[in-house]
């Protein structure tokens, strides 16, 4: 043992101000706050807060069936969100029977994935025969040229396989997947908050945002991107928990049952085996194999994970945290990470590995025994990968340089704003048919607009700033672990502003958004600590926004499903002239 009592009482108690460093003084006229003292296993893994038993007198519940609700709520609450966000994304989910947008390419080449193992070239009047044959169709035989790795693809086959080749069959997997990420979103925010509450409202959030819902019930790659981005970030916060409570066993316990800080224990305790960090590792790989901008979440993901492990092992004594995360934890951090991530990718192109070289496989799988036969590496790499390598040189040089201009692309800055939603769908029955009124004057409207719900995301906005003010001024790390996701789905687009890009990309970082929401809501409501008055003031403000929310999301509701109304309700919708 290392460590005295007296030295431990000294780390544990709050410097005196004059004792405090000149960048902590300064800071504290914008709010910033020293980390408390306090027991040291409450810092590295903080326990879950509980209904007061006010709340229960209140409600005139009895102490014991309160305690089993609070028991019963972690799982309880988020399943009721996720119930609530299912029933809305299946609703009705093969309406339109159209193939919209994008779904064009990416169920066609789905079917093809799951059949041959590459993506061919359809006829241009396919999309009609397929709605009209039911899916009975013939799979053509040509290769055709993609350029998004097959992930996403193998997903929305998946529904296809168990539904058929129909917009309900290409568009129930990314359903699926919507309504399990709101389910992971009420997880992961009751675990970062250390509160059911606030973990559920993120994920409610999130059930009655337009842009997600849309997103759910569209056969595009975004989506699913979201979902294994969100699925990565919740096996990183479990890994942390995890790590932390490691740290806290091996750490000396006083006589008055404290556990105390251990400069030795914490430079050089191994945390062992990490299943979570692995399994992060798998769901980075299947983000980067399902859209290329996932590795920009990766490598954001991978230093906030190394940050965190500096963060507790200073938590726990640590004089030097960063030398010894860089001896104990950086290795292992890194081999359980990216070289599973690059692996899955790999293993993700298996169908087009297995595809023939002779030319009747998949797009450039022969290069290497025709125009690359004569490569400068020809000797030493085999041929699939230098025909691979190629493959993805070339996809590398068209995302890029597409610059083709389109009438819903829109810059990055304006998506935070919803400044340029995108058009799914759009049709103008008249009066009589496909469900508009016969009594309307003028013909109706049917569309499918991917519109974030506006109140959520202008609000975000708000809290977009308060979790930076947190995280820079109170060294708040949840904060910091919000912003880390907000700014890993979004700041690299601004690299590509030339680029030909569209609003519904922001759909990767919009569960960060929401955790945000969420995170300010909170704060509105105030501490436990505060007074009846404030708490009940807070409550009933954070409850108006919220309903004013889902009330949004309820007015936008025709023009999320492309259900028929007048045209005079549809141009009402238009708040903003950039939506039409």
């Amino acid at each position: 043992m290392t460590s005295t009592a007296s030295s431990t009482d000294t780390r544990q108690e709050q410097p005196p101000q004059d004792q405090q460093p000149s960048w902590q003084r300064r800071l504290r006229r914008f709010g910033y706050t020293a980390r408390p003292g306090g027991d040291v296993r409450d810092r590295l893994v903080p326990p879950y807060t509980k209904p007061s038993g006010r709340l229960w007198t209140a409600l005139g519940v009895p102490p014991s069936l309160g305690d089993r609700i609070t028991r019963w709520s972690g799982w309880g609450g988020p399943l009721l969100v996720t119930l609530l966000a299912g029933v809305l994304r299946f609703w009705d989910l093969g309406s339109p029977r159209k193939v919209i947008f994008d779904e064009t390419y990416y169920a066609k080449d789905a079917w093809a994935l799951v059949h041959r193992g590459f993506e061919v070239d359809w006829d241009k009047a396919a999309d009609k025969l397929i709605l009209s044959s039911g899916g009975d169709v013939s799979i053509p035989i040509e290769a055709a040229y993609v350029v998004h790795p097959p992930v996403g693809k193998y997903v929305i086959g998946l529904g296809e396989l168990m539904f058929g080749f129909d917009p309900f069959g290409w568009r129930f997997m990314t359903a699926m997947l919507g309504t399990l990420s709101v389910l992971m979103l009420c997880r992961i925010g009751r675990r970062l908050f250390r509160s059911t509450f606030l973990g559920c409202l993120a994920g409610a959030l999130m059930a009655v945002d337009g842009l997600h819902f849309v997103m759910s019930r569209t056969a595009l790659l975004d989506g699913v991107l979201m979902f294994f981005v969100l699925a990565a970030f919740g096996c990183l916060v479990v890994d942390r928990d995890r790590a932390r409570e490691k740290l806290a066993a091996a750490l000396p316990v006083g006589t008055d049952g404290r556990t105390l800080p251990d400069a030795h224990i914490a430079e050089t305790a191994r945390l062992g085996l990490r299943p979570w960090r692995l399994a992060a590792g798998l769901m980075m790989g299947l983000a980067f194999a399902t859209k290329w901008n996932g590795l920009y979440i990766m490598a954001a993901f991978c230093v906030m994970a190394v940050l965190w492990d500096v963060g507790s092992r200073r938590t726990a004594g640590a004089r030097g945290p960063v030398r010894a995360v860089v001896r104990r934890d950086l290795g292992w951090a890194f081999l359980s990470t990216v070289p599973v991530a690059l692996a899955t990718y790999l293993i993700s192109w298996i169908g087009w590995f297995r595809s023939p070289d002779d030319g009747s496989g998949g797009y450039y799988r022969e290069w290497a025994v025709t125009d690359g036969k004569d490569s400068t590496w020809s000797w030493l790499f085999p041929d699939w990968w230098r025909s691979f390598w190629h493959y993805e040189n070339q996809v590398y040089e068209f995302h890029v340089g597409l610059s083709s201009p389109h009438p819903y692309e829109s810059n990055p800055w304006s998506w935070i704003v919803v400044g340029r939603p995108v058009s799914f769908f759009y049709e103008s029955p008249a009066p009589g048919t496909d469900g508009c009124p016969a009594d309307v004057a003028e013909k109706c409207a049917r569309e499918v607009l991917a519109l974030g719900t506006p109140l959520l995301w202008w609000v975000g906005c708000f809290a977009l700033l308060y979790v930076l003010w947190r995280w820079f001024f109170r060294r708040d790390w949840r904060a910091g672990a919000i912003a880390c996701g907000i700014a890993a789905g979004y700041l690299p687009w601004f690299f590509y502003q030339e680029r030909t890009i569209f609003y519904f990309y922001s759909v990767v970082f919009l569960p960060f958004l929401c955790l945000a929401v969420a995170m300010l809501l909170g704060a509105l409501i105030g501490p436990p600590r505060a007074g009846e008055t404030r708490r009940v003031a807070g409550a009933t403000a954070a409850g108006v926004l919220t309903l004013l929310i889902a009330w949004n999301f309820i007015y936008f509701w025709p023009i999320y499903t492309g259900q028929a109304i007048p045209i005079d309700g549809w141009r009402a919708r238009m708040w903003l002239d950039t939506w039409v």
